[in-house]
């Protein structure tokens, strides 16, 4: 029997399950055939950090959906996920079961270890199959959870007009609200509904907007965005306590060699596509959250980052992390993404050292007037 295997986020592999139920599916049968995909970027950073390579494939950037799509020659597929509660983690799997359109059988396993932690079945797809119930009764067994049949219809959005209307579910006080990987906002109560007219966010119902995020994402379509709430990654290991074991390197071997200067500007989460077949890439995140983001993930590989902030930082990451020799820069009379438009037209591209590179951007800064203040790790 050939299962395809898709895991999402961090918390299910930092929690230790992602392990664990890999290694039952493997005892369930001597005919047993595992193929395993990660679905999303926090995730493949956990894999990183769990040494678990080998086991998940992350070769690719792909939503669950798109995994659950490349696997669909398998016979059954199972969709692991640890949500924030048993709401968020049944509607997380309804969209996805949704997008994916597959005509295969799908479990998902949802927050094993909790007391409402679950298996869903979803739209009962050959629920009359001996191998599918005798899968289904092992793992129920095993994991001890309960076991319910799910219909996947799709998204919460409904239309007004030219506006569109998406609820989000599962959300809590005070978080923020990540659109596409950009914070459009933070949640001012539980239900929050995202509000789109013309392609453009105008309203988060429930949510103070963030327009300077809004502005950063342009046209989008709400049914297809991807929406994330709260903080990124709750229960990382201690990587500042295990570098050595993480090998992060605590000086750049290749400070005087020459690299491409590569500027990210939205969207953190995508930086390890950007520096992909990259040597000695030199990377410019611009603003609070994209520094951060990038600066914790790129560490992994003693990539030392430039970072241009102006202070409007949300906490997404619990005790980011930042490559020793990195230098960011807080603009104090300009928007980061202004300065960013600046430093793209003129370092985008070009072959510099970290040292050029920073000396340039120091260059440009006082050119135009701009003030700043370094903070230098």
């Amino acid at each position: 029997m050939k299962i395809g295997v898709v895991i999402h986020g961090p918390e299910i592999i930092d929690s230790g399950y992602a392990s664990k139920i890999l290694k039952l599916l493997e005892e369930f049968s001597e005919t047993t055939y595992l193929k395993v995909k990660l679905g999303g970027t926090m995730g493949r950073v956990a894999v990183i950090d769990n040494n678990l390579e080998n086991i998940i494939d992350i070769s690719e950037k792909m939503v669950p959906s798109q995994c659950l799509k490349k696997l669909s020659d398998n016979d059954i597929l199972i969709l692991m996920n640890y949500g924030k509660s048993k709401e968020t983690g049944h509607t997380f799997g309804k969209i996805v079961v949704s997008r994916a359109n597959v005509d295969k059988p799908i479990i998902q396993i949802e927050r094993p270890g909790e007391k409402d932690g679950t298996i869903l079945i979803w739209d009962n797809n050959a629920t009359n199959s001996d191998k599918l119930n005798n899968l289904i009764n092992y793992l129920s067994e095993k994991l001890n959870l309960k076991v319910e049949s799910c219909i996947s219809e799709g998204l919460n959005t409904w239309k007004d007009g030219n506006k569109t209307f998406r609820k989000v579910h599962g959300v809590d006080k005070n978080e923020t609200i990540m659109l596409n990987g950009i914070i459009i906002g933070k949640a001012l109560e539980n239900n929050i509904t995202i509000v789109e007219e013309d392609g453009k966010i105008v309203d988060i119902i429930n949510g103070e907007v963030k327009w300077h995020g809004v502005e950063k994402l342009g046209k989008i379509n709400l049914e297809k965005a991807i929406i994330k709430t709260g903080i990124l990654r709750r229960h990382p290991p201690n990587i500042k306590k295990n570098k050595k074991e993480m090998k992060i390197t605590k000086k750049n071997e290749n400070d005087k060699k020459g690299g491409e200067v590569i500027i990210i500007n939205h969207a953190g989460e995508d930086v390890l596509e950007y520096i992909k077949n990259k040597t000695n890439p030199i990377v410019i995140t611009i603003g609070d959250d994209t520094t951060t983001i990038c600066g914790d993930i790129l560490a992994r590989f003693g990539i030392k980052i430039i970072g241009i902030t102006d202070g409007d930082r949300d906490d997404i990451l619990k005790d980011p992390i930042i490559t020793e020799g990195s230098n960011i820069f807080l603009i104090k009379n300009w928007k980061d993404d202004d300065v960013g438009k600046i430093l793209g037209k003129k370092l985008k591209n070009k072959n510099l050292t970290y040292d050029d590179t920073l000396y340039r951007i120091k260059e440009i800064l006082n050119k135009n007037k701009i003030d700043y203040c370094i903070n230098k790790y």
